[in-house]
Parts: structure tokens; sequence; C-alpha cells
């Protein structure tokens, strides 16, 4: 193991718990199990025979803890790219407009909040602990303070410097717990990085975890005849989208793209819930074009440009795309556009129906975090 990393030298002896401890200027391209390359701004180091298959070390009972690492695919035309076979001349998919159904779901929880006013004289309130002042970020909670307002929700906030300490972010959020006002608390991420994310998430009580990544949330969500007090927005917004277009799951193949836990995991977990037959691709996924081209129902959540391809995409099949990516266009004012995961200009001539980006999964994803702030306000006064 001389000269190499002491990354790639733990991981070749099987301290694998040390990948979640590399450092920042290390970077990990992973091609298959038996080859990692650890990259350096001077160098790589690639380690390939002490890792092969059969030397490779006994497996911990829960995995070892991978990031996942999507890289472009090989000699890929741009999208589009428009192949003679299987492609109608115009696009044939159905629109899902997210847009749309989401006004519609707004227009729905401005008319609770109207009549829990008239019953109990209160309406919700959401809260929300900014850190720094990320350009996102700010642009992110200013949008949901305007959806507050459309919706009739108390808004509330709390702007902390970007050098707060972590205790600072803890007692902001303990402030909001104690408040019987406020009913929901969203802590805007990502935060700086001395805070400890995972941390200051479970410090928010599990009644008011209105984005729905408490472990109690997601334990229960995976738990058959179990039910959350909350579904993460993304993955919620998703299955509206499908139900509110009048797709059925049931029995149905799905795939979903990408494991996080904000998406690709809870969306998977609510799909089995309808009773889909579900497949997580991941980054170490062999020969996931494929796998993915069996699929009734797509969900893509990897954050990755234009990743899937008219090939992976069986005809008929319904597309929810969540990925909202730039890339550069010196036609635009802006320099670039957004676009999802999945080359939006073949997809629509080859499946039943897809999202757009912008306009599908986005818009959704607010209207929910107001739909959970609103159940948890229900909960708390005794309505149904």
């Amino acid at each position: 193991m001389e000269g190499l990393s002491w990354n790639a030298a733990a991981m070749a002896t099987g301290s694998f718990k040390s990948l979640v401890r590399a450092p920042p200027q290390l970077s990990m391209a992973v091609s298959d199990y038996s080859a990692v390359t650890w990259s350096r701004s001077g160098g790589s180091h690639s380690i390939r025979a002490a890792i092969a298959a059969e030397k490779m070390p006994r497996a911990p009972l829960l995995g070892w803890n991978l990031p996942d690492v999507w890289r472009p695919r090989p000699n890929l035309p741009p999208c589009p790219a428009l192949p003679e076979r299987n492609l109608a001349v115009e696009p044939i998919a159905a629109v899902i407009d997210g847009k749309a159904i989401a006004q519609e779901i707004r227009g729905e929880i401005a008319g609770e909040v109207s009549r829990m006013r008239d019953a109990v004289g209160k309406v919700p309130g959401l809260a929300v602990v900014l850190v720094g002042a990320r350009k996102d970020s700010e642009t992110y909670v200013r949008s949901k303070k305007k959806a507050c307002e459309e919706v009739g929700i108390k808004s509330l906030g709390i702007d902390l410097p970007e050098e707060s300490t972590e205790d600072e972010v803890l007692r902001a959020v303990m402030m909001f717990n104690d408040d019987p006002s406020v009913h929901g608390v969203l802590v805007q991420l990502p935060l700086p990085q001395h805070i400890c994310e995972e941390k200051i998430l479970n410090a928010v009580s599990i009644d008011k975890d209105v984005d729905g990544f408490h472990p109690l949330n997601i334990g229960r969500l995976a738990m058959q005849g179990r039910e959350p007090l909350f579904v993460p927005c993304t993955p919620k917004g998703c299955i509206e989208l499908l139900i509110r277009s009048g797709i059925d799951m049931m029995g149905k193949r799905a795939v979903v793209i990408g494991r996080s836990n904000i998406v690709g995991a809870p969306a998977a977990m609510l799909l089995q819930r309808h009773n889909a037959t579900v497949t997580i691709v991941h980054s170490y996924t062999k020969n996931a074009e494929d796998i993915t081209r069996e699929a009734d129902i797509v969900i893509s959540a990897v954050g990755v440009a234009n990743l899937v391809r008219g090939d992976w995409l069986k005809p008929g099949a319904v597309v929810i795309d969540v990925g909202i990516n730039p890339v550069e266009d010196p036609n635009s004012k802006r320099g670039y556009r957004l676009v999802g995961d999945v080359c939006y200009e073949e997809a629509s001539r080859i499946v039943s129906a897809i999202t757009p980006v912008p306009g599908g999964v986005g818009p959704m994803t607010i209207a929910m975090l107001l739909s959970n702030t609103l159940e948890s306000a229900k909960r708390a006064y005794g309505l149904t």
C-alpha cells in the first residue's frame, strides 16, 4: 500500500468507514467494485488488484457507505440527438403540468385555511431558519414566504449570520419548537460547513417536521401499516402528480433513479405503498439503461443534466423528472437554461407523459410544504 493516499489504502485494507471522512480536496471516481481511483490535484493513485472481487474484505452488515458518483456516458452526442428508430417525428407525450396542479392544490389549501380561521380563530404558522446569505437559499426562502401569504399561512423566520455557532442555530430551532403558533419548522439547507446538518435537523420537533426528514417520519414511511406524520415534500409532490394525472401505480414496474434521503429513497417507499414493483437505480448499478427501459414509471432525481436519454425509456412510459440542472446556453439572457435529468426532446417522442423542467416537480415541492403545514395545524387544533 506504499504510496497510496490514506483513503485508498484504508479501502484496500477493509477500513471502509474512512470513506465518509475523505478530505474535501479528494474526489472519488468509481467505475466498478474492483477499481477505485482517488484523484488529487497533483495526480492520482489507482488500486485494482487489492480489492478485486476475490480479495475484497467481507462487507459489514449495513454495507459500505460509499458516495454515489454519476459520470457522463462516454461519446454521447448532445441532447437532443434524434435517431429515427422508435421516435415519433413530433412529441407525443402529454405534459404533466406541475405548475397548474400546484396552483390547484394551493387553492384547496387557501380554502381550508379560511375555514380554520372561521372555526378556531387561528391559522397555520410556518417558521424558516436561514443561516448565512447564499443567494439561492435567500431566493427559496422568499418564495416560501410568498406562497404562505397567498394561502393565508402565517410566515415567520429568523436569519442568522454565516458564522453562527451550532448552539445558536439549535436555540433558534428550539424557540420555534416551543411556539404554539408555529406548526412547521424548516431549516433551509445547505448549512455552513462548520454546522452539523444531521444534529440540527434532528432537533426539529417531529410534530413540526414539515420537511419530513426526521428519522422517525422516514421510519414510519418505510414500515407497512404505519403512518408518518409528514411525507418529504418533493417525493410527495411526485406522487400527487401521478395521482392527479390519473396514472395508476398498482402493479406497475417503477424505476427510481437516485437514492438520496431527500427524494430517491422516500419516493421509492411511496411507490411501494401504491403497490408498484420498485427498482432503485444508482451510480453502482450495472446496465442502468436496460433496467430503466423496463419501467412503466420513471422518477429521476440525481441532478445530472440529460443523463436519461431516449434509449433508456420504454414507449408509453410515464416520466417524473425531479432534476433541475443549469446548462450553458448563449441564446439565453442569463447565459444558461435549466434542464432536467431526462433529455426532454428525446423522451417526449417516446413516452406517454412527462413533467417539464422547469414547471414540473418544482412548484409541487412548495405546494406540499404548505400542505404539510396545514395538516400539522389541523392536528394541533383537533380539526379533520
